[in-house]
């Protein structure tokens, strides 16, 4: 059974979003996600200081099996990498919701961010989409 934790807001695309300031979130991909690729092999993750659309492919996880996009949760600005995946992408198997996160994102706007996180799926939604 994959962890669906309650207190993060989901995409469709099985990326996780956790607020970590009023205008900033981490974003990761899903248990659900890293047990259908397979073993991660590599990640290529965006460019900080990049402005990205709600569903740009802004990041990449190779694994054993295929090559996943990785989409833009929110419009927003890239403002942190999670450089460890670079060295050891196998952290997104072994930790996908805490060591694993792959790129912060920040809005200008608290307000926006508020209305932006309700619009995804909260857990049971997310557990609706994968069939749990």
């Amino acid at each position: 059974m994959t962890q669906t934790p309650e207190d993060l807001r989901y995409t469709e695309e099985h990326e996780w979003v956790q607020r970590i300031s009023p205008t900033r979130v981490r974003v990761g991909i899903t248990d659900y996600a890293q047990s259908q690729l397979g073993d991660v092999v590599f990640v290529q993750l965006p460019e900080t200081d990049t402005d990205v659309a709600v569903g740009d492919s802004i990041a990449e996880v190779e694994s054993t099996k295929s090559v996943s996009d990785i989409y833009a949760p929110i419009a927003a600005k890239v403002v942190a990498v999670n450089d460890v995946l670079v060295q050891e992408p196998e952290t997104l198997n072994t930790d996908p919701y805490s060591d694993g996160w792959l790129f912060e994102l920040e809005v200008a706007d608290a307000a926006g961010l508020d209305k932006t996180l309700d619009e995804l799926l909260d857990a049971a939604g997310y557990q609706g989409v994968i069939g749990g």
